[in-house]
């Protein structure tokens, strides 16, 4: 999220692609509320379903899934042939966007019509209000990222963003709805496959830096891997870790996995079931050595499986019982106070860990970093925790978020403005929560990036220099006279380091500071170089252009690509799907031998539509415990079009069934509803507890049984992962229906 969910009262226009904040972001949902209320702020959703957000919006596409590049494109198209973009910004501030001219003339609006399915003159409207109406801002949630091409997506909406020079300012931005608090976090702390805290690369010098932040050998750390290449390699995805245990199974994709399967799954706070192809995670935890599950509830992993032994269920404290920070969708921490001590039985995340560290014998190593805080003795959870976190990352700038400033801002959160989260007061010269980058102790944090109407001090900055210095004859650092306001340098420059700090920012360090400085600004322990870039108004990072264009990529500027599973087996031959992919993230992973296999929309001609539940949360785990929110929706259901269900006989009420293309399926009610075309199902995901048909009440513990189970929509949801990440492809595919 470039701006955050209150600057979005500052927007004059507002578009929506595959979210629906009204349901899943019901509290934030008041800022996009207000907006209209204050500055008669247009909501355009696009969205294959109506939702209770497209109920208060003034303009709604009910778009095919899988087909928001076209959509976007053709948009585009109109904007250029209209002269309605930002000549200048784009000159100054973006690299490739010829390209993507080139690429929109080949969306004419016809074409878009007929591929998206949005009536021609409804996308006209769109686009013209939405270009006319600056500052606008563009929203987006999974329903954007769902897709085999799902990075394409949400490269393109920010190129839509730089084409209107929507981008680094208030009201503008891209804001990209987290499902939860703390999502955010645990990507920017290393809970990812193919990176170190603070999205550090892995390479050697990646991993020295942190083995020396973290006070153990670099040696000792590099043995923990089989061997050294294994230390730079991605892992498995959460997507597709099941395939890490079956990979070595006839028909299934294989795996590279220096020649062994995954024996062991340790499970903290996720909900199993909220993985695509339920019944793949199913025969993957049958065939696991242990299994263990942490949460205060019972994980419906340990549940649809059907292994007997070494299956085990940790009961985990709540947020409620413990404290510490968490990272909100807009970038800021939030410091929260420990309610009660852990009741009962139940450890917290942290005692969980500590012990099992022991076990394993790296207790010492696995909390030395906290103790290297003033050279202490031992640590305070979790001060030296986050005390920790701070002294280490730079590369996302979280040198501020000392404990003790953000237990200042929960203790004065009145203090901050809701709009702007300008604080006032004690808390005058910073914004709420410090949003990353927050260079330096004393810096303010940055509420909106990229925005160059503010100095660096004040959060503001260019885009990052990440990308070299020069591509296709072109410099890729910013144009003259847009560097942040105050800045010593007026125009473009690099990311700064040990040797170019003198000349970028015009000073002379003295000897003490070049014995003292980093390498680089990522890995500068004593911050001297964030220091004295924000005495020059310089952002460490560098200040270039953005890039439409990515080199290396299966495609370098965002092309339409059919889903896998397309009810359109027409256009799959004019926007076929990538070429097969080996070892993707540890496994081979199909695209277009997947598309070609047969002709899947002749036996799977409906659209299978998945979402969330305003009373229910991911896997739903808590949600279903708890009476009065089961109360809502007691039970798993299908929103179908009575037109659609009256093809097939199935009447308001009535179980049907729904069968995906891998040969699964699930029994469910049917609620005629008119929010979706009758091309298409809506099925929400946050059941389990029915497999099938078959209910799995028989397997929880005595007493710990939810009180609404049901099928798991990811029993259906198809085959089908992100081209880069491996997001799984659950809001583009089909099934097939049928009456019980």
């Amino acid at each position: 999220m470039t701006n955050s969910l209150g600057d979005i009262q500052n927007s004059k226009a507002i578009i929506i692609f595959g979210a629906n904040p009204a349901v899943n972001h019901p509290v934030g949902f008041q800022h996009f509320l207000k907006a209209k209320e204050r500055n008669n702020t247009k909501i355009i959703v696009v969205d294959p379903r109506f939702t209770k957000t497209a109920a208060k919006a003034d303009y709604y596409a009910q778009i095919r899934p899988g087909t928001d590049i076209p959509f976007m494109y053709g948009m585009l198209n109109i904007i250029f042939k209209n002269n309605w973009h930002d000549k200048n910004f784009i000159n100054d501030r973006v690299f490739g966007m010829k390209d993507i001219m080139e690429e929109a003339k080949n969306w004419p609006i016809e074409k878009v019509a007929e591929v998206t399915g949005v009536d021609a003159d409804l996308i006209v409207q769109i686009t013209k209000h939405y270009a006319h109406n600056t500052p606008g801002t563009l929203i987006w949630a999974m329903g954007l990222t769902q897709h085999t091409n799902g990075t394409s997506n949400t490269r393109m909406a920010p190129i839509l963003q730089l084409a209107l020079g929507n981008m680094g300012v208030e009201g503008g931005g891209t804001n990209i709805l987290r499902g939860h608090d703390n999502v955010q976090g645990a990507t920017d702390f290393g809970c990812l496959a193919d990176s170190l805290p603070g999205y550090y690369g892995l390479s050697e010098g990646s991993w020295k830096y942190f083995a020396s932040s973290w006070g153990v050998d670099f040696d000792w750390l590099q043995g923990r891997f089989k061997d050294p290449s294994w230390m730079g390699k991605k892992g498995f995805t959460l997507a597709r870790w099941w395939a890490g245990v079956l990979g070595e199974n006839e028909g299934e994709d294989a795996i590279h996995n220096a020649g062994t399967r995954l024996k062991a799954l340790f499970v903290m706070g996720n909900g199993i079931t909220s993985t695509a192809q339920t019944k793949k995670v199913k025969e993957a935890l049958d065939n696991l050595d242990i299994a263990v599950f942490c949460d205060p509830f019972v994980n419906e992993g340990a549940i649809i499986t059907d292994k007997q032994n070494d299956v085990y269920i940790l009961p985990a404290a709540t947020q409620f019982e413990t404290s510490g920070s968490v990272t909100a969708t807009n970038r800021s921490a939030q410091w929260r106070d420990k309610v009660v001590e852990p009741m009962f039985e139940s450890k917290t995340d942290e005692d969980i860990m500590f012990e099992l560290a022991k076990r394993l014998g790296f207790y010492d190593e696995f909390t030395a970093g906290m103790k290297m805080n003033d050279d202490k003795k031992d640590f305070k959870w979790p001060e030296d925790a986050t005390d920790e976190i701070a002294r280490i990352i730079k590369t996302i700038g979280l040198t501020g978020w000392t404990a003790k400033r953000l237990k200042a801002h929960q203790e004065n959160w009145h203090m901050f403005d809701e709009v702007t989260l300008r604080g006032y007061g004690d808390m005058t010269g910073e914004y709420y929560g410090l949003p990353w980058p927050c260079w330096t102790e004393g810096h303010s944090g940055s509420p909106v990036l990229y925005n160059i109407n503010r100095s660096v001090k004040e959060g503001g900055m260019g885009f990052r220099n990440r990308f070299g210095m020069e591509r296709d004859g072109e410099n890729l650092l910013a144009g003259k006279g847009s560097a942040p306001k105050a800045s010593s340098n007026k125009d473009g420059y690099p990311e700064i380091n040990k040797d170019n700090i003198e000349a970028v920012l015009g000073i002379t360090l003295t000897e003490d500071e070049k014995s003292r400085i980093g390498k680089n600004w990522k890995v500068d322990k004593s911050n001297i170089i964030a220091e004295k870039c924000m005495e020059a108004g310089i952002a460490p990072y560098g200040n270039a252009k953005a890039r439409a264009k990515v080199w290396g990529w299966a495609d370098e500027i965002p092309k339409h690509r059919e889903p896998l599973h397309s009810p359109r087996t027409d256009l799959t031959k004019d926007y076929p799907s990538f070429a097969d992919k080996p070892n993707h993230w540890r496994v081979d992973t199909r695209y277009i031998s997947e598309q070609t296999k047969q002709d899947w929309a002749k036996d799977f001609p409906i659209n299978l539509v998945t979402g969330r539940l305003v009373n229910m949360n991911g896997a739903g785990m808590e949600n279903r415990a708890s009476k009065y929110l089961a109360k809502l929706t007691p039970e798993m259901f299908c929103d179908i079009n009575p037109d659609l269900a009256g093809r097939y006989g199935i009447r308001d009420g009535s179980m049907m069934w729904i069968h995906s293309p891998q040969g699964t399926k699930i029994k469910v009610k049917a609620h005629y509803s008119y929010s979706v075309s009758p091309d298409r199902i809506f099925i929400p995901i946050h059941f389990a507890g029915v497999m099938e048909g078959e209910s799995l009440l028989h397997k929880y513990p005595d007493g710990t049984a939810p009180y609404a189970t049901g099928e798991s929509a990811n029993t259906v949801t198809n085959y089908g992962y992100d081209i880069v990440t491996q997001i799984p492809e659950t809001k583009g595919g089909l099934c097939q229906i049928s009456r019980v």
